[in-house]
């Protein structure tokens, strides 16, 4: 029966296209309110722990944002007149980069050295010095030892140097900042590139990681959506057979689309690397609804019925499935709000009120579109689809005991294989080699240092303390323990500073370089040295205003997020043993990108029963049984074990995109169970038997569920296209999942009902007879 509700809908089509539409309309026009958010800090929650630490660093130390200009000799030294000449203009120019606070290079690097009594700070290339080979030789020796230039501005190798620039950015709405930085350092790399075609010039750092993330998002969003649409079309267009069919859809999924960003804007809300996905996500999902909705109205119309009994008909056998399927997989979306990814949340709840949005329209503007606007479905007989269906059912009851064997001996196996997964986030990898961004990083990490970050703030706890003896001594130690490590490519120690200055005030005596041994004497020492330091190159980013702090920088080989946590543990359990007198803080973006694809897939384990229990209630409530409830978590759960079996086989790395998948896709691959048993418990109540039953449900469901499943494979296929990681590979295990949902409902799920649901009445329906009949009791939804 139809509800009440659905009825007056029905029963007033044009009444319900003009409302929907204005809906539709008002809904559309908060999309003018959105904006887009490109920089990594979306990621994380304001009280995340690892950002928390990390804020703290910041507001006690300078920021370092920043945008590195790689300059490569191409094999050859940058210790010439012509390069040390461009590193030192570049440099001069790099100060005007929109919202910089800093530049380092060799160029500037603020040089100490003893002049009778007296300490001596300089540029190591002074402008106006004369690039003599006496002089380059001794800019040389400096850059390459001193530990504060080699491998951090200039390579071991001597073929590549750096020009880092430090910007400090507004903690909210940094995109247009990121994108005006990123802008003008292209431009200028463009022009020195001209200029200088021996040499070649690449761009990394925090900023031009922050500007792929925003470009990968951008080139997603205006590729993959028009994309998506193609493909629905071309898939109805080919599956249904109908021009106002595929007409009808569009104007369905785009409306559901739109509505779903409009107020998603009306919320304050915003576009990010993730929620660029909610179009895709809904476009792909809402087909299912119109599929199953259009597919019935052919048939019965082709069945004789007029096309006003066809609609009935059709909501007839469908409004709860649709329903169901609906809430099942928007329940799917929002415990993705159990992450502690706030995009990720965004994105499961956008797609949550997409998928609702897509299941309303689909039940109240499709069928009044389709019953005011024409449409005349090919008459073309089904008789050979279903024929091929009733004799796979056939097969697949002859071969019930082997095909359950084998089905049980792949599950177990893809269990085992599971194992072979590890989480294992790299930001890096995030993009797709050929990329601006993910080729430079590369390049740095090969000939200079990699990209990866950790800051480890020592504090001393009393004003003046950094220039005790017993700190001074412990920050030396763990600056050596640092370097030991093979990993760490470079550290930033205040420890090198004091020691180069006890020799430079020695008369720049070898011997003498080492920790002074004297506090009041280390606190002149600075003193002196930052009262020599040009503006902007002070030591606000390793000291903090009252010397009662240090910050040491270490760079690493990009790493994965399981050795960089390993290496986060090394270091804590380092103070505490050697430094526990005085507080420590670790962090960076880098060390928190490779603590949150931990945290989710916890959380994600955590939530997955509770998601169970509330979709398997839902289907023991749709189809009244608790055995047909039970038997539904099988083929929900099998799907996700098979995928990630088989993902364990191929790749083995799960990132942060790959958390998300089961809850992801749980919801949706609920849609093909749900149709299979709610058609089977259909035939079971017309008394026939399980076998009859379950080829009534192919014959009526299954090229429905083949339709679908197509749309919804081909539309995160699409989101595997991504040159983006984390869409990519979420899109492409996703595909996975949804494909092996649809070979489990047609393979294990019957070889299920088959052992597990043994009652019911003589089978009416012979093996080889075709449902055509029209009678109520023997409708065929599909």
């Amino acid at each position: 029966m139809i509800p009440t509700w659905l009825k007056s809908i029905i029963n007033a089509p044009k009444t319900t296209i003009v409302i929907s539409l204005l809906l539709l309309f008002t809904a559309a026009m908060g999309s003018g309110k959105l904006y887009f958010r490109g920089d990594y800090r979306v990621f994380f929650d304001s009280d995340n722990a690892q950002m928390t630490q990390f804020e703290t660093i910041e507001r006690t130390f300078n920021k370092s944002d920043n945008i590195s200009i790689v300059v490569s000799a191409n094999g050859q030294s940058v210790f010439n007149p012509e390069t040390l000449r461009v590193i030192e203009e570049l440099t001069q120019s790099a100060w005007k980069t929109p919202y910089s606070s800093r530049v380092d290079s060799i160029a500037n690097f603020q040089h100490t050295t003893a002049e009778n009594d007296d300490l001596v700070v300089e540029d190591l290339i002074a402008s106006e010095s004369l690039l003599t080979p006496e002089n380059i030789a001794n800019i040389r020796h400096v850059a390459l030892n001193e530990p504060q230039t080699r491998r951090s501005l200039v390579s071991t190798d001597e073929t590549v140097a750096i020009v880092n620039i430090t910007v400090q950015l507004p903690d909210i709405d940094k995109t247009d900042k990121v994108i005006a930085i990123k802008q003008f350092t292209q431009k200028l790399v463009e022009e020195y590139q001209t200029n200088y075609p021996n040499l070649t010039f690449y761009q990394s750092g925090q900023v031009a990681m922050n500007y792929a993330f925003i470009d990968a998002s951008q080139n997603d969003f205006s590729t993959l959506v028009p994309a998506m649409l193609l493909v629905i079309m071309i898939f109805l267009g080919l599956l249904l057979r109908s021009f106002a069919a595929v007409v009808y859809t569009l104007i369905v999924i785009v409306g559901a689309v739109v509505a779903t960003l409009g107020i998603a804007g009306w919320l304050g809300m915003f576009l990010s690397t993730a929620t660029v996905n909610v179009p895709t996500m809904v476009l792909t999902i809402a087909v299912a609804d119109c599929v199953h909705i259009l597919a019935a109205i052919r048939h019965h119309m082709r069945s004789g019925a007029n096309k006003s009994d066809a609609i009935r008909l059709s909501l007839q056998s469908n409004w709860l499935p649709v329903i169901i399927t609906s809430v099942t997989t928007a329940l799917g979306f929002l415990v993705m709000n159990s992450l502690d990814v706030p995009i990720i949340r965004d994105l499961g709840n956008l797609s949550a009120l997409g998928v609702m949005i897509a299941c309303v329209l689909s039940l109240t503007l499709l069928p009044a579109l389709v019953h005011v606007l024409p449409f005349r479905p090919s008459m073309k007989s089904d008789t050979t689809g279903s024929l091929r269906f009733s004799k796979f059912a056939d097969w697949l009851i002859a071969k019930k005991v082997l095909l359950t064997a084998t089905s049980v001996i792949l599950v177990i196996a893809a269990a085992f294989a599971v194992g072979q997964n590890r989480i294992n986030d790299e930001a890096v990898k995030y993009f797709a080699k050929g990329s601006e961004f993910r080729d430079a990083t590369d390049f740095m990490e090969q000939h200079l240092s990699g990209m990866t970050t950790v800051s480890i703030a020592l504090d001393s706890g009393q004003s003046d303390g950094i220039s005790s003896p017993d700190f001074l001594q412990t920050l030396d130690h763990l600056t050596i323990w640092l370097r030991s490590k093979e990993q760490v490519h470079h550290v930033t120690s205040l420890a090198d500073t004091f020691k180069r200055l006890n020799m430079n005030l020695h008369g720049d005596d070898i011997h003498a370089y080492k920790l002074p041994d004297d506090r009041e004497l280390a606190a002149q020492y600075l003193l002196m040295y930052e009262m020599s330091l040009p503006y902007g190159l002070d030591l606000n980013n390793q000291v903090n205003i009252d010397k009662s702090a240090v910050k040491l920088q270490l760079t690493l080989a990009n790493q994965g997020s399981k050795e960089l946590v390993a290496i986060e543990a090394e270091i804590r359990a380092w103070l505490d043993l050697n430094a526990a007198n005085y507080q420590a803080q670790i962090s960076s973006p880098s060390l928190m990108f490779a603590h949150i694809g931990e945290i989710n897939m916890r959380s994600m384990l955590q939530s997955l029963p509770m998601a169970l229990l509330l979709i398997s209630g839902l289907l023991v409530f749709s189809l009244r049984s608790l055995r047909l409830g039970l038997i539904s978590l099988v083929p929900n759960l099998v799907p996700a074990i098979l995928g990630f079996g088989l993902w364990g086989l191929y790749s083995g790395e799960i990132n942060l995109g790959l958390s998300v998948v089961v809850t992801l896709t749980l919801g949706i691959v609920v849609d093909d169970t749900v149709h299979f048993l709610s058609k089977y418990q259909y035939a079971k109540q017309q008394g026939q038997s399980p076998e009859g039953a379950i080829r009534y449900a192919f014959i009526t469901v299954g090229r429905a569920l083949l339709i679908t499943t197509c749309v919804l494979v081909a539309g995160f296929a699409m989101l595997g296209t991504s040159a983006f990681r984390l869409n990519s590979d979420m899109g492409q295990l996703s595909a996975l999942v949804i494909f092996i949902a649809l070979i489990v409902d047609f393979i294990l799920l019957p070889c299920m009902l088959l052992w597990f649901d043994k009652s019911g009445s003589h089978e009416v329906i012979e093996s080889n007879e075709i449902i055509t009949t029209t009678e109520p009791q023997l409708i065929s939804k599909y």
